[in-house]
């Protein structure tokens, strides 16, 4: 028995088949796997081209027509392609997940072919309930036509046809559209399907009597003169995009089979957006959405190309990232960069122009690419104590290039940093500080440095020894009223001699000043763990202005509650010209002192002691 059982169960047991529900699998088709029910067309239109392709490969003067016509709910599409025999729609069109393209005779033309999955008719599906296939094997001439209903049940029927009902070979298509869906099969509906999908197919394409195809390609039609060249490629961008471009770049890959036009867009757009590309698959329309195909940095651009060799998804609806779309993207990066490049040396305006509105994506490039950087440092512009210059232009002005990393420290530091002769560029915008500090890497001896409070303070004049003695008491308290705030203060000379006060603190100082906040919030565990990280970091201080005449005169004031009152003022308002955020604290000292202020004023008007 024992034995018995043992023989039993390595005995081989029998295959089953998968039992396939076609309305379930119509329904991930529509819902999950395409965008919408319009790729239902481009099924069509890539069997027909497909089988026009592979009859070519065996008669290569056969006729190559697709004719589309749709009325009352209706549609049919025929072509002049290889055709089916009876076996062939058993075994192709009734096998769910089979494609013709495996066919024995067509493996060596493969290539050619649009679509590479299989799944075929089915799409079809998402608008029909029922589709009727005619065709006739041009391979085997003396076979009858045959035809394969199927309904959108899962089932379907297959019969053999009298010569008459298709005397050439080639294939018809008719579908009968479903319960709310009909507005799919409408005459001008599927015109506009048509031309959207193939207006670049090889072959010739027609709606009723309305021609679909226009070739050659916009980008790849003579012109009579480059002006009129460009006109026509403008046309072109705002039929597709609906903008009027800044200028075309012509994207040539050959070894990628790659032919097609970069726009540029004529107003910035952030680099997080996600470009939109049109990509064609030998000729038929792919994705609008081909956000992979370029470089991140070429976020200024939109394209529309064809190509042979990039590979798509399942669903044919955008690209697969494998190695050759990866050398595709370098490749089209490079033509754009190449671009770039020419109008730097042969046409300054139209950089200018360019660079006006997408700086900011040349910027991105440059700090990855040395060459372009120092192609593009007498153009790129930065915001500097002399205005707007390029890099190159600060560098020949000013010995050692001084910057700040971020646009509040800049306007602390402007006005004065000029008033004294220093050039500081503000580096607080995007990559504009990775750039600087590229600066001596493409331009040598270049000196390059970070601009602090202790640098800003060392080129203010320092005050006499005597008077600043003499006003030792003042100071002591200004220096008492804000040592709670963190801040120190100094007395120096400088100009311009309007500005009274001038607030300079660094990353390290609010970093230690953040901590020292943070400690005063937390419980003990936490005030201990923050204690212990306290830096040595200078703290930010508030610099006077001796040579101000309000200055001076607080400065001769006997009340030291009126000096307290005055030195708050003074820091509040040297905050708001740096234009810093304010703390909870800042914000009450700035009410306290001009509360304080009013009173003393009042107090005085009033004659009171």
């Amino acid at each position: 028995m024992d034995s018995q059982t043992s023989q039993s169960s390595q005995a081989p047991q029998s295959p089953h088949t998968f039992q396939v529900d076609l309305r379930g699998l119509v329904d991930l088709l529509s819902h999950h796997l395409y965008s919408s029910p319009k790729v239902y067309l481009r099924e069509l239109l890539q069997n027909a081209v497909d089988a026009i392709t592979a009859r070519r490969a065996e008669e290569p003067d056969a006729p190559a027509r697709v004719r589309i016509h749709a009325e009352d709910g209706s549609l049919r599409v025929e072509d002049t392609g290889v055709g089916l025999s009876e076996s062939d729609v058993h075994t192709l069109l009734a096998t769910i997940g089979r494609s013709s393209k495996r066919a024995e005779g067509l493996q060596e033309v493969r290539a050619d072919f649009l679509g590479q999955f299989g799944i075929g008719l089915l799409a079809c599906f998402v608008v029909a309930e029922r589709i009727r296939v005619v065709s006739r094997s041009a391979r085997t001439p003396s076979a009858p036509p045959v035809e394969w209903t199927a309904s959108d049940d899962g089932s379907y029927t297959v019969r053999t046809l009298p010569d008459t009902a298709r005397p050439e070979p080639g294939t018809t298509v008719h579908l009968t559209a479903r319960a709310g869906v009909g507005e799919w099969l409408t005459e001008e509906r599927v015109l506009a399907l048509a031309r959207d999908f193939g207006s670049l197919l090889p072959y010739d394409v027609r709606v009723g009597e309305e021609a679909v195809t226009e070739l050659p390609a916009p980008w790849d039609r003579p012109y009579p003169s480059p002006a009129g060249r460009r006109v026509a490629l403008a046309r072109h961008c705002h039929e597709v995009f609906g903008f009027a471009p800044l200028d075309a770049i012509d994207l040539a890959v050959p070894l990628a089979g790659i032919r097609g036009v970069a726009y540029v867009l004529p107003s910035a757009v952030s680099p997080a957006q996600r470009a939109g590309h049109r990509v064609h698959l030998k000729g038929m329309l792919l994705t609008e959405r081909g956000e992979q195909l370029l470089p991140d940095w070429a976020f200024f651009v939109r394209c529309v190309l064809d190509t042979d060799s990039l590979r798509p998804t399942a669903s044919r609806e955008s690209l697969y990232e494998d190695e050759t779309l990866a050398a595709v993207r370098e490749a089209l990066g490079e033509r754009i960069r190449s671009w770039l490049t020419g109008l730097a040396a042969g046409d300054p305006q139209r950089l200018a122009d360019f660079l006006a509105v997408h700086h900011l994506g040349v910027k991105s490039l440059a700090r990855h690419d040395s060459e372009m950087l120092r192609t593009m440092l007498p153009w790129l512009p930065f915001e500097t104590t002399d205005g707007q210059l390029s890099l190159e232009e600060f560098a020949r002005r000013h010995p050692v290039v001084h910057f700040t990393r971020t646009v509040e420290e800049f306007r602390q530091v402007a006005p004065i940093a000029s008033a004294q002769g220093v050039g500081v560029i503000n580096g607080g915008y995007t990559y504009d500080s990775e750039l600087i500090e590229a600066l001596p890497s493409v331009r040598p001896g270049t000196v390059v440095a970070e601009l602090d409070a202790d640098t800003v303070t060392a080129h203010l004049d320092a005050v006499d020894a005597a008077e600043e003695l003499a006003l030792s008491g003042f100071l002591a308290v200004a220096r008492a009223k804000l040592d709670p705030l963190g801040c120190d203060v100094v007395l120096r000379s400088f100009r311009p001699l309007s500005v009274p006060a001038l607030h300079l603190d660094d990353r390290a100082a609010r970093h230690e000043q953040a901590r020292a906040e943070a400690a005063e919030q937390a419980d003990d565990l936490w005030a201990g763990i923050l204690g212990s990280l306290r830096g040595s970091a200078p703290r930010a201080r508030l610099v006077l202005n001796h040579l101000n005449p309000l200055i001076r005169r607080i400065s001769s004031l006997g009340d030291p509650e009126l000096i307290g009152t005055a030195t708050e003022s003074l820091y509040g308002q040297a905050l708001l010209m740096a234009q810093r955020p304010l703390r909870p604290a800042d914000s009450a000292l700035l009410n306290r002192a001009f509360i304080g202020l009013l009173e003393w004023a009042t107090h005085s008007e009033d004659g009171q002691p």
